[in-house]
């Protein structure tokens, strides 16, 4: 008897948005073929706050991919492992971790004594939980793939952001850095779009509060784009806008993967003189009626995860899903 080749694709409730928006990308690819479904869960609640998320469909002998961004709370990292390990308890041939945010990047080495290496305690998670391959988009550190002992399909957001920035038409285009750690993807973007390259260079009081910005390249009467993996409390974002203009750019935008948004970023934003802030949907957008959302431009990252899980799913090449 041939075994049955099949896949299954569910969601943890952080990521149900997205993960509709994965399926409609899969059935528009495959749109002669039988439709893909998001598979079917349920999570039961208890009384103390516990949770227990269940299969209510079978998946025996199935690929399973399981899409859930680990943004805080830590109950979304928990369901997911939680998740992973019923799939594994049902029979599931292989398990896929779809993390388009992965959280606790930020923690990915010792920057000072005592303190823990989070990146590398979620992968050891993810593990032991039993993943057997995870899918994730611009890592806070490149690097944190070596976390894992398993196979990383490292997906960047240049996919979808370079065409938007081409659309806008800027004929004075920058890209900047926010900081020396993001040099490399503004180069990157730079070389791409065959513009100058700015780096920013930025001191912290403390994580979170930025105490200073300078800003070194080719500014005066320049379009700056600012590059980023994410957006947390815009501190940094909103000071370098600043810095920029005051140095004679005639505009400022910033494109950055995840838009996490925490605090007062959506107020900062608004007050500050950027113009635009393009994100993508790996973290749902906070919505609150009291603040203007109106600078803030989303674009999808569906299409590309769906190209993703179905070349991987085929045993097909994806190194041409890659810019850089």
């Amino acid at each position: 008897m041939v075994k049955e080749h099949r896949m299954e694709l569910f969601a943890c409730r952080a990521s149900k948005d997205f993960a509709s928006k994965v399926i409609d990308s899969l059935n528009y690819l495959h749109r002669d073929e039988p439709k893909h479904h998001l598979g079917l869960s349920e999570v039961t609640s208890f009384s103390d706050g516990e949770f227990q998320p269940a299969y209510t469909e079978s998946v025996r002998g199935a690929t399973v991919f399981i899409l859930q961004s680990t943004f805080p709370p830590a109950e979304n990292i928990m369901e997911l492992l939680l998740m992973i390990d019923a799939a594994k308890r049902a029979s599931a041939d292989k398990v896929i971790a779809v993390i388009p945010y992965f959280g606790w990047a930020r923690q990915d080495r010792k920057d000072r004594p005592r303190v823990s290496i989070g990146a590398k305690l979620v992968a050891n998670l993810l593990r032991a939980a039993g993943v057997d391959r995870v899918m994730t988009c611009d890592l806070h550190a490149a690097q944190i793939q070596g976390f894992f002992d398993i196979p990383v399909d490292h997906v960047y957001a240049s996919k979808v952001f370079l065409p938007y920035i081409q659309s806008l038409g800027l004929e004075n285009l920058s890209i900047a850095a926010p900081d020396m750690g993001g040099a490399k993807r503004a180069n990157a973007y730079a070389k791409a779009l065959a513009c100058p390259v700015v780096i920013c260079h930025k001191s912290r009081e403390k994580a979170n509060v930025v105490a200073s910005i300078t800003a070194i390249g080719e500014v005066t009467d320049r379009d700056v784009v600012i590059i980023d993996d994410m957006i947390d409390t815009a501190g940094t974002l909103c000071k370098a806008a600043e810095v920029l203009m005051e140095k004679g750019a005639r505009s400022v935008r910033a494109c950055a993967t995840h838009g996490i948004l925490s605090g007062k970023a959506l107020e900062r934003i608004n007050a500050s003189p950027i113009s635009e802030v393009i994100i993508t949907d790996t973290i749902p957008l906070r919505v609150d009626e009291s603040v203007d959302t109106g600078k803030i431009t989303v674009v999808s990252m569906a299409e590309v995860f769906a190209s993703i899980i179905d070349k991987v799913y085929n045993y097909e090449p994806i190194s041409t899903e890659f810019l850089f």
